[in-house]
């Protein structure tokens, strides 16, 4: 049993390191405000509407059927001006999580989020301070 827990111990210590690791490379993107600038500030600075960032993201995921977009807001990502929406497909679990520049409109990132990995992401958030 010992071997057992100190396998599952290394397993969660390698994930948490590489889970570290992954939110710190940095997006190619075309806007990076100074750190510490208030999220009132942000709209100021994107130079691409909101409803063409979610245009784009919708049409990037080529669904079947009407994808549903769940969140999206304006804010800082690695360093960097997106605008990041949650988007549901009828019939796949969790969310795809695309992340469009707010200053070229251009796709940084698409990643499946699984309905764990999204709990785990909600409850993170709701303990950062704002």
């Amino acid at each position: 049993m010992r071997s057992t827990a100190s396998i599952l111990s290394f397993l969660l210590v390698a994930l948490s390191w590489e889970y570290a690791s992954a939110e710190q490379i940095s997006l190619p993107c075309s806007i990076r405000p100074q750190s510490g600038t208030p999220a009132r500030a942000l709209p100021a600075l994107a130079t691409v509407h909101q409803a063409d960032a979610k245009r784009t993201a919708v049409a990037s995921l080529n669904a079947a059927t009407p994808p549903r977009v769940t969140e999206g807001e304006l804010e800082v990502e690695q360093g960097c001006l997106v605008y990041s929406f949650d988007i549901r497909i009828s019939g796949r679990d969790g969310v795809e999580e695309v992340f469009i520049d707010a200053g070229t409109g251009a796709i940084l990132s698409h990643v499946h989020e699984s309905s764990q990995g999204e709990a785990a992401e909600q409850a993170k958030e709701k303990k950062a301070p704002q």
